[in-house]
């Protein structure tokens, strides 16, 4: 047993983060992690190779934008967040949703309290509306998939005028309809956090950034400088400038994912699972005759990753991240055998 007598007391009581398995097995098919199938822009990695000839000696630029925040993944803005805006205070979040926001809560002493979905996993708007607290909502919701509309988010937004509302919008690159961008220039207590580890194919990278007010975007940045002012790297800098500059391939890219994912719906459905409507780059499907946990271990077996969750309401479930046409023909093989099989 590990000796936790220099550990502080914090530590000792803190249960981390669990992030998906990366496992080291040949002809691996990894749908666990939500990664992005395909490479990034080539202009990204022809902009990191050349900034790899800098002067590495030297911090990397800050960047500091009135209305925008940087930070080593949207994990780490969310964390900042959480600093900035809800320590000992209180704050709301689905009970279904991205299981990080539970860890930074007890990390930094914030008053965390679930609100149930609905049956379907929906978000009952209604219900957080007017808190005594922050409030935040991945959208599309996480592990679920299932997109709030943005009349939907404003409505939210505008009933708690008094408290900081986040929108985690990791997935909204996949989704069929715009984020909460637009709503910004509306509303001073509204923070809207994106990552490029996902539809820009950069998870590994680490860039992500939050939108919002300059009162909000000055709070994160205190919280960041008396942590860490250099939170991205002169690769990381070059990479994203580059991702952003190439739409085009951006918007193709991300096509092939979404058109997967509806193809990857509808085989699921014709297989007996109930699936939910995704707007991400994953699916979050059960089936009524077959174990959660079972599935997974038996895809496992056969060298397909998938998510799965011991929780509450979700312990059937598999998350299933879209991989590449060839990669969900495997899996749609093996859950055929599985299922039809098991019959």
């Amino acid at each position: 047993m590990t000796d936790k007598k220099f550990w502080s007391e914090k530590i000792r009581g803190q249960t981390p983060y669990t992030a998906g398995e990366q496992p080291k097995i040949a002809d691996l098919v990894k749908l666990n992690t939500n990664e992005n199938p395909y490479p990034p822009s080539p202009k990204v990695i022809q902009a990191i190779r050349k900034s790899e000839n800098g002067d590495l000696r030297l911090y990397p630029p800050v960047i500091n934008e009135s209305n925008r925040f940087w930070g080593n993944g949207s994990d780490e803005v969310l964390a900042m967040a959480f600093i900035a805006f809800f320590s000992g205070k209180r704050l709301y979040a689905p009970d279904v949703t991205y299981s990080f926001y539970p860890v930074w809560a007890k990390m930094f002493d914030v008053d965390y309290h679930t609100i149930p979905l609905n049956e379907d996993f929906t978000i009952p708007v209604e219900k957080f509306c007017r808190f005594d607290g922050g409030i935040i909502i991945a959208n599309p919701n996480a592990p679920t998939g299932l997109l709030l509309g943005v009349n939907e988010i404003e409505r939210i937004v505008a009933t708690n005028s008094e408290n900081v509302v986040i929108i985690d919008e990791a997935y909204i690159d996949f989704a069929n309809e715009p984020g909460a961008s637009d709503l910004l220039d509306k509303y001073p207590n509204l923070l809207v956090v994106k990552t490029a580890s996902k539809s820009y194919s950069l998870a590994g990278l680490r860039v992500g950034w939050a939108e919002g007010n300059e009162s909000l975007i000055e709070a994160l940045t205190v919280a960041r400088d008396s942590i860490n002012s250099y939170t991205l790297d002169r690769l990381a800098v070059a990479g994203i400038k580059a991702a952003f500059g190439d739409r085009e391939y951006f918007k193709t890219q991300n096509e092939k994912v979404i058109a997967t994912r509806e193809r990857t719906k509808d085989i699921l459905r014709q297989l007996g699972f109930g699936v939910t409507d995704s707007q991400a780059n994953f699916v979050f499907a059960a089936h009524p005759k077959f174990r959660g946990e079972d599935l997974y271990k038996s895809l496992r077996k056969r060298g397909i990753l998938v998510r799965w969750w011991n929780l509450p309401r979700i312990n059937n479930h598999l998350r299933i991240t879209i991989g590449t046409d060839e990669q969900m023909n495997r899996l749609f093989a093996a859950l055929r055998e599985e299922i039809i099989g098991g019959n």
